[in-house]
């Protein structure tokens, strides 16, 4: 099996704000995938190294912990070089960053709609999702409208103090274009969605859960083809 994993280059938020991506979004999954032999490509929109956000900075418990995966993340590949057809799935990590490039980024809303029209896993967490925000479905519709999935939400984008600052709030964005948007009952708590192949996390907290949600898909996607494999 195979997975992309796309992260922001967005280092700012806003003058003054750095952003990048949110870490434990990232390593927690790449590390889960790593340990169930999944092959992973991080990519990004700009190539080389991926920002982190500093309020994530890794001490040096977490650098040893996840030293594959930071590792991956300083030399990213290029958004542009991507092909879905050469994974089984895309995942998006959250951290701000998507929501200044990924969410207008037509690159990648062409890539991700690759995965989604070939049948392909598209999972993403937290501020992860806003790359969907510009995805067509094959009727041309939002990609999103009539899923069911979860992001990051109004009330933890107030409490994080940020609503003044991000470029628009992401619950709003994906109601507006038709998703039928889920969320945990306390702000912070974990929660993934799974709607056939579109996998997401609501915030940090649910990047354990959503890395099991991910590794199990992809393990009932080796046993389909396997099982299509001897049938023929």
């Amino acid at each position: 099996m195979k997975v992309l994993i796309l992260v922001t280059s967005a280092a700012e938020l806003a003058p003054g704000h750095p952003t990048g991506v949110w870490l434990e979004e990232y390593a927690i999954p790449y590390t889960a995938l790593c340990i169930t032999g999944v092959d992973i490509t991080v990519a990004s929109p700009a190539g080389g190294p991926g920002p982190i956000d500093p309020k994530t900075a890794p001490d040096s418990a977490a650098s040893a912990k996840w030293r594959t995966a930071l590792e991956a993340l300083s030399s990213t590949a290029r958004l542009a070089d991507m092909k879905a057809e050469d994974y089984d799935a895309v995942f998006v990590p959250g951290g701000h960053g998507p929501m200044v490039d990924l969410a207008s980024s037509d690159a990648a809303a062409r890539l991700i709609g690759d995965f989604a029209a070939q049948g392909r896993i598209v999972a993403a967490v937290c501020h992860g999702p806003a790359a969907l925000l510009n995805v067509a479905g094959p009727d041309g519709r939002p990609f999103v409208a009539g899923r069911r999935l979860t992001a990051f939400t109004n009330g933890e984008e107030i409490a994080a103090g940020l609503k003044a600052m991000v470029p628009f709030l992401l619950e709003d964005r994906l109601k507006a274009a038709g998703a039928a948007f889920e969320h945990a009952l306390l702000p912070g708590a974990c929660h993934v969605v799974v709607d056939g192949r579109l996998i997401t996390g609501q915030n940090p907290a649910s990047s354990e859960a959503l890395a099991k949600a991910l590794s199990e898909a992809l393990s009932a996607r080796q046993a389909a083809a396997l099982a299509a494999g001897a049938a023929v």
